[in-house]
């Protein structure tokens, strides 16, 4: 349909809900809603070109499910799932929620499929996922826009370039929202409103409240629109916080990365089959601690770590084919103090940090696809697995930032997606799902394609509850 404004008591009279958002779970909220026959407006902030969010970013969802099928190798079921999320979690997560999220993605593949979304085959190598997590025909570019489709068949009307900048909330009810449009602004009054505007990844000054100067340093991987208005008028007007604001989901991306919105072919694989040292040619972490779809996560937060949040990844010629490479060609070497001078490190510092790993890698079975026996003996911090001398030039080398993808601070919901309030009432008619809401589940930690399934989830609960509530 097309995005033209509207007079402002027309979109009054003709939608029961407003949906505030354009990614996946703004979509699967108000396909849900539509269908269950509340009439939807939804307004996304972006303009139609770089509609969806983060989810246009993504590659793939992680849900539960008895079976293998077409595009998932074996079964992955609740105990699986839960302890997964438990542990990348360390236990900060609210288990009641955490368990509806579990369950309600039971063979979600299968409502997405019916909504126009198509998954490619498994793979394996280097991704580790295929048991778990189903991967998108196309990426999430092809799953917004088979979404965005539906809906449109659906009847959910949509505007683009409408960025919300304030809500009408009385004694906890939802009573209108205030939208500019291409310069006018407008006033809509619903039923009731579902939130799913994302989290403040996207403001620095926000993220500098936290972070202080360092997030000056910090490249936004996802989209450059998800600034936290909507977050910071509800904690504003009554809505009760939930998550650690220094909390985020952050990779390590290449350094040369655009600032915003660069995606998912900025990050970088490789860091379990080399070594990552900081600025001072230090090597700060065990890079083979797990699998990369288990830790890869937890890199950019130590990179925001490290001395003016930079730092480099070093591997050898046998290693430059077994990760996903960066969109940008890597720095190559002849020797190690050719690489150190190349990415501007001191060549002595570096060369006796590569020659105090390579003294401390015992012989082992490598293996990229398993857990191997290679490790180190006696150095700190200690490589776990994949652990092999550098010694095969020519180097490789990669300079790292944090990439932050989306922040955990939220609103507090229950398991009908209503916001809760600061004093625990549940609003009755405000809903919220995705980012916004994610901090109730991921307390800490991230763990690869579980950001689409709160989304998806939370998502359809939203616009089934909203529905309900303006239909009754």
């Amino acid at each position: 349909m097309a995005s033209t404004p509207h007079d402002a008591d027309t979109l009054s009279q003709t939608f029961d809900l407003l949906v505030i958002g354009g990614g996946n779970a703004a979509l699967c909220a108000a396909m849900t809603a539509q269908a269950a026959g509340a009439r939807v407006l939804l307004l996304e902030s972006a303009p139609i070109e770089f509609r969806g969010g983060n989810s246009r970013h993504t590659r793939n969802l992680r849900y539960m499910h008895e079976r293998g099928n077409d595009h998932l190798t074996g079964p992955y079921l609740e105990d699986e799932f839960w302890d997964d999320l438990n542990r990348v979690t360390g236990g900060q997560t609210n288990e009641e929620l955490a368990r509806v999220t579990i369950r309600q993605s039971n063979n979600v593949g299968e409502w997405m499929t019916l909504h126009g979304v198509n998954f490619q085959p498994a793979m394996r190598g280097t991704l580790h996922l295929a048991r778990t997590n189903g991967f998108f025909l196309g990426g999430g570019k092809a799953l917004i826009n088979a979404y965005y489709r539906t809906a449109a068949k659906l009847g959910v009307r949509i505007l683009y370039d409408a960025e919300v900048t304030d809500l009408e909330i009385q004694d906890g009810l939802f009573k209108s929202a205030t939208f500019v449009s291409r310069g006018l602004t407008q006033k809509v009054r619903t039923k009731a409103v579902v939130l799913a505007s994302g989290g403040f990844q996207a403001n620095l000054d926000w993220l500098k409240e936290y972070w202080g100067p360092p997030a000056d340093n910090f490249i936004i991987r996802g989209t450059p629109y998800n600034k936290g208005r909507m977050l910071r008028v509800l904690l504003d007007q009554g809505a009760k916080p939930v998550g650690d604001p220094r909390q985020c989901h952050a990779v390590a991306i290449d350094a040369r990365a655009p600032k915003f919105d660069g995606g998912i072919v900025t990050r970088l694989d490789c860091v379990p089959f080399g070594i990552v040292v900081n600025k001072e040619a230090r090597r700060f972490y065990d890079e083979g601690e797990e699998f990369w779809p288990k830790r890869y996560a937890i890199w950019g937060r130590l990179v925001a770590q490290q001395p003016d949040q930079i730092a480099y990844a070093v591997i050898d010629s046998k290693s430059i084919d077994l990760f996903m490479p960066s969109v940008f060609p890597p720095i190559e070497a002849a020797s190690i103090e050719e690489m150190a001078a190349k990415m501007e490190l001191d060549p002595a510092a570096l060369k006796e940090t590569v020659a105090a790993f390579n003294g401390a890698v015992r012989p082992g079975r490598f293996d990229s696809n398993d857990l191997d026996d290679c490790t180190t003996v006696g150095l700190e911090p200690a490589k776990s697995h994949w652990a092999r001398p550098l010694d095969r030039p020519p180097y490789y080398g990669y300079p790292l930032r944090p990439g932050i993808t989306f922040t955990y601070l939220g609103v507090t919901v229950n398991d009908r997606a209503q916001v809760i309030l600061q004093d625990d009432r549940p609003a009755a008619n405000i809903f919220a799902a995705g980012e916004i809401m994610a901090g109730n589940i991921l307390g800490k930690g991230y763990m690869a394609g579980f950001g689409m399934t709160i989304g998806t989830v939370f998502g359809r609960i939203a616009g089934k509850e909203a529905a309900r509530h303006v239909l009754s």
